[in-house]
């Protein structure tokens, strides 16, 4: 589990295709100062598993799913990436719970920029509509953002100048896909609802 505060930008430092899945490396000094096998790093909002741990930087497998279902699959040697270490029970829950599970890709629509702040347009998968509400929660390539807009197929956030320094949405242009994770907790409602009425 996860709260969607960044701890850090990281870089992919390579990335060896095998076949259907993908070993990913990344430098990241704040999340790899602990980690040890088996550990659980967030990039962009997935949930990945540490394999090994040196110099600043893990390597993670990602299997074809992976993959298929998020931004992963895109990255490059180079690229930058939002990190952040799974919390533990004494972890300050400054977002919301998040599980690294990517329930779909959006793509940026519009930026508009504020004096301090900027607003982001990003296009909803229709799947995902039904659970994201203003001022709800969702996460965007692991970040933790509060809705401040919804329609039938878009949703927008804002961004306060800590997370446009200091995340890949500062970065990120019209066009560009991110990663999505509505709120687990609609997901769950959702469900228990459709049990009660059957």
């Amino acid at each position: 589990m996860f709260t969607g505060i960044i701890e850090e930008l990281g870089t992919v430092v390579s990335i060896d295709e095998l076949g259907d899945s993908a070993r990913l490396a990344i430098r990241g000094a704040t999340v790899t100062s602990d980690a040890a096998h088996g550990d659980s790093i967030a990039v962009n909002g997935v949930c990945l598993t540490v394999v090994d741990n040196a110099d600043g930087v893990f390597t993670a497998d990602v299997m074809g799913e992976s993959l298929k279902r998020s931004t992963l699959g895109s990255l490059r040697v180079g690229s930058a990436v939002n990190l952040e270490r799974a919390a533990t029970v004494a972890t300050r829950l400054g977002g919301h719970i998040v599980q690294g599970h990517v329930d779909g890709v959006g793509e940026v629509l519009a930026r508009e920029a504020g004096d301090q702040w900027e607003t982001v347009t990003f296009a909803l998968p229709e799947q995902l509509a039904r659970y994201v509400v203003e001022k709800g929660s969702i996460t965007v390539d692991g970040i933790s953002l509060t809705v401040t807009a919804v329609t039938a197929d878009t949703f927008s956030v804002g961004l306060i100048p800590t997370t446009l320094k200091l995340t890949t949405l500062g970065a990120r242009g019209v066009g560009e896909r991110v990663n999505l994770e509505v709120d687990i907790m609609a997901k769950y409602v959702e469900k228990l609802l459709g049990a009660v009425r059957s």
